[in-house]
């Protein structure tokens, strides 16, 4: 493992000025399609090949799946102008509730899923989840939700995460972005969840700037870089990453709490992307680990890993 040294910045390119906005909200009608097609790159001459061609027809799916869904069941004025007032994330992800639009996505997403190659075990879950009664789905929902599936039933895990992924970045497509407010360290404003990874972006108006990316909505935020994206601090920050690498992403480490989050840097390569480059990075992962320190991304496509 290399140490990537002291942290630095990247400047801003003369005449631009680092302007970004607090959110960006996801799209949900590009966000599974690219992260496929990202998928599907990095599988090829890769270690873990197989499990991310596994991974990009996933994706696909959730894209396919997004056609003809029902409305979600969105948040009333009054409990968004709650969550403002209280610096609250407007979705609430640990009470969710029954909801057509999110039952139909699983469906529809199992129903996807039942073309894609897979591991006997991986297809073995899909059948288990497709069977599965309402009270066994939305308690698997709940478990997923709060990321802690249990151990006998992360197979059906990464479905019922992917399938949430789809309901939740559309709930969060909906959201007014200029009513998001910050909410707290490694904490989505959109739903209260914990960041995947964070990524240096390249935006126009925003290059060199930093912002997580939701594990759960795809909402992305902007973030103070050198900080901790679990606890907040800003000492004892380390950048590590495997030697003859890209550079490209590196675990950003933290010695006051112990635990690391990626960071891509996707100025460098537009490509990059928060959930797929972390799953292809896991190699980063083991390495970090043996200097101990956990991990503080939440992935649900690498749990068990």
């Amino acid at each position: 493992m290399k140490d990537a040294g002291a942290p630095q910045r990247d400047p801003v390119p003369i005449g631009e000025a680092a302007t970004p906005p607090f959110v960006k909200l996801p799209n949900p009608a590009t966000l599974f399609s690219d992260r496929a097609e990202r998928f599907a790159v990095l599988a090829r001459d890769h270690a873990l090949g197989p499990y991310l061609r596994f991974l990009a027809g996933l994706c696909q799916a959730q894209h396919r799946a997004l056609d003809d869904l029902p409305e979600p069941e969105r948040p009333s004025p009054e409990a968004l102008a709650l969550a403002h007032e209280h610096a609250m994330p407007p979705l609430d992800r640990l009470r969710m509730a029954a909801d057509p639009a999110y039952d139909a996505a699983l469906d529809r997403l199992l129903s996807l899923c039942g073309t894609i190659d897979m591991p006997d075990a991986a297809r073995t879950a899909l059948s288990r989840l497709a069977d599965a009664d309402a009270a066994t789905r939305i308690a698997a929902a709940r478990a997923a939700l709060a990321n802690a599936p249990e151990t006998e039933t992360l197979g059906e895990h990464v479905f019922v995460a992917a399938a949430l992924q789809v309901h939740f970045a559309r709930l969060a497509a909906g959201l007014d972005a200029a009513r998001l407010v910050a909410v707290g360290d490694g904490v989505c404003p959109a739903c209260g969840g914990p960041p995947v990874s964070s990524m240096v972006v390249g935006w126009l108006g925003a290059h060199g700037t930093r912002f997580c990316s939701c594990a759960l909505c795809g909402t992305l935020w902007n973030y103070v870089r050198i900080k901790c994206a679990v606890c907040g601090s800003s000492e004892g920050i380390a950048y590590q990453e495997v030697e003859g690498g890209p550079g490209t992403v590196k675990a950003e480490t933290c010695d006051s709490c112990r635990s690391y989050v990626k960071i891509l840097q996707q100025h460098k390569d537009p490509a990059l992307d928060p959930v797929a480059d972390d799953v292809a990075s896991l190699a980063i992962d083991l390495l970090v680990r043996e200097s101990g320190y956990r991990r503080g991304g939440v992935n649900p496509f690498l749990l068990g890993y």
